[in-house]
């Protein structure tokens, strides 16, 4: 692959202080929230205000506008997350407490073996990636892994990160993903070719990152199972449903998603028209949220209603199921405030500026602009996105790209949008709460795993790159 990136440097941006002195209250920011929640113990809500209300400051942000900032850090946060884990630990306790996760636990172990548990439960994981975000995937399997980590015993994580390691590879490599996506048009590689490479660099990648790096960190590392909702074993024997089932419930909301992005692609590129009604109401039907709430619904009738539950009953787990939460989802949108917090203050400029060294091959140039900003702000989505429209005018005065050139700088950019999840990602609150993990647990597991699918991504790329 051919071509270099040569881009001046930019102030930062919503910042009156240099380059320099932004990178270095960044970096002094999460130095000290770490300090408050791994060593002093702070609830990690009240760490992440204190935080993110002084780095404003000390970033320029005015103070009339402090509050409104990170109210819509929080807001946005939680308008992403809040309804998907709601629905999604809906959903979960429908299939425990009637044993459907049970059933196809056992049903997968029994398929591939005991030993091979944890390679059933990641190419499963892949499958169901393929068009569900990774928070609403993680939420829905989660009972499925800790029903065969509870048949099994050991550290939960043998069995959870290959399935986190499989959707957060499938979320940041594959169309239709909104990350890669997008990604794809601002720098102009076709989505079909795309789709390929992914799988192409994806697999492998979880191969390594994801299923053998979760079975090596499961003997070191261990994390308790969650302890099972308290049940009536005869009466969950009697409720009981088929693995047909269960699995008709899993896939609905993934048919469901699948509709909308597909349609949605279909639509940008003219072959569908996006303006008709029965589009539309497909796409809304699709929204994860809604598809998730849909397939409530559909498990509150086929494995409550059917097999005996009175709906007082159902409204009772489902409320419960919420409460199991709650605390997860508040901590989660603080993350997304103290993001947006270094967004506002203009990190990632400052970083991508620190990487402005001419004659840097133009593959490296995008995944090392993706790692910046990924750090700066915390969403691999948002990494992924802003740093092809940072590097989008360097690939098109580039000489000689070809298509898989094009797709290539995609997967790059996604490597780099993946690395590093730490402490201003809502998704590093996410994982390590539902998993019932500490931080310093949390960053030698997920953080771990994330810069490893990140490295390795990158390393099959430019490995291509060079014979292509």
């Amino acid at each position: 692959m051919h071509g270099a990136l040569v881009a001046a440097a930019e102030p930062a941006a919503g910042s009156s202080l240099g380059q320099g002195a932004t990178l270095a209250v960044a970096a002094g920011s999460v130095l000290v929230l770490l300090l408050l929640i791994v060593f002093l113990k702070l609830q990690p809500m009240i760490a992440l205000l204190g935080v993110s209300l002084v780095t404003a400051l000390v970033l320029g942000v005015p103070v009339d506008g402090v509050m409104e900032l990170l109210n819509e850090g929080l807001g946005s946060t939680l308008a992403e997350v809040a309804l998907l884990v709601g629905f999604g630990a809906m959903l979960g306790r429908m299939l425990e407490i009637t044993g459907g996760a049970k059933v196809l636990a056992e049903s997968l172990v029994g398929l591939f073996g005991e030993k091979r548990a944890p390679l059933a439960l990641g190419v499963a994981g892949l499958l169901f990636g393929f068009p569900i975000f990774l928070d609403a995937g993680v939420v829905i399997f989660l009972p499925v892994v800790f029903s065969v980590a509870r048949q099994l015993g050991g550290s939960v994580l043998r069995y959870a990160l290959p399935v986190v390691g499989a959707f957060a590879v499938m979320h940041a490599f594959v169309p239709p993903h909104p990350g890669p996506v997008g990604a794809a048009g601002l720098i102009g590689a076709p989505v079909g070719l795309l789709l390929v490479f992914g799988l192409l660099v994806g697999i492998p990648t979880w191969l390594i990152s994801g299923y053998a790096f979760g079975r090596w960190m499961g003997e070191r590392a261990f994390v308790a199972v969650p302890e099972a909702p308290e049940t009536d074993e005869e009466l969950e024997n009697k409720r009981r449903p088929s693995v047909g089932t269960v699995l008709g419930l899993l896939f609905l909301p993934m048919v469901l998603i699948f509709i909308n992005t597909g349609l949605t692609t279909l639509a940008k590129v003219g072959v569908v028209n996006g303006d008709s009604t029965v589009v539309q109401v497909l796409t809304l039907l699709g929204e994860s949220s809604i598809a998730l709430a849909i397939a409530v619904l559909v498990a509150c009738v086929v494995l409550g209603l059917k097999r005996g539950m009175g709906g007082r009953e159902i409204e009772g787990e489902l409320s419960g199921s919420l409460s199991s939460i709650a605390a997860v989802i508040l901590i989660t949108g603080a993350g997304g405030m103290f993001g947006a917090v270094l967004a506002e203050g203009g990190v990632g400029t400052a970083l991508a500026g620190a990487l402005n060294n001419a004659g840097i091959p133009l593959i490296l140039a995008a995944f090392l602009i993706a790692v910046v900003m990924r750090v700066a702000q915390g969403s691999a989505t948002v990494a992924l996105t802003t740093s092809a429209g940072f590097i989008a005018p360097a690939v098109a005065a580039a000489q000689g790209l070809s298509s898989a050139d094009l797709c290539l700088i995609v997967i790059a950019i996604a490597s780099g949008s993946t690395v590093l999840s730490h402490v201003n990602d809502s998704g590093f609150w996410l994982i390590g709460r539902l998993l019932r993990m500490d931080v310093p647990t949390t960053l030698r597991t997920w953080t771990v795993m994330e810069t490893l699918i990140g490295v390795v991504g990158f390393v099959i790329a430019w490995g291509l790159s060079a014979v292509l």
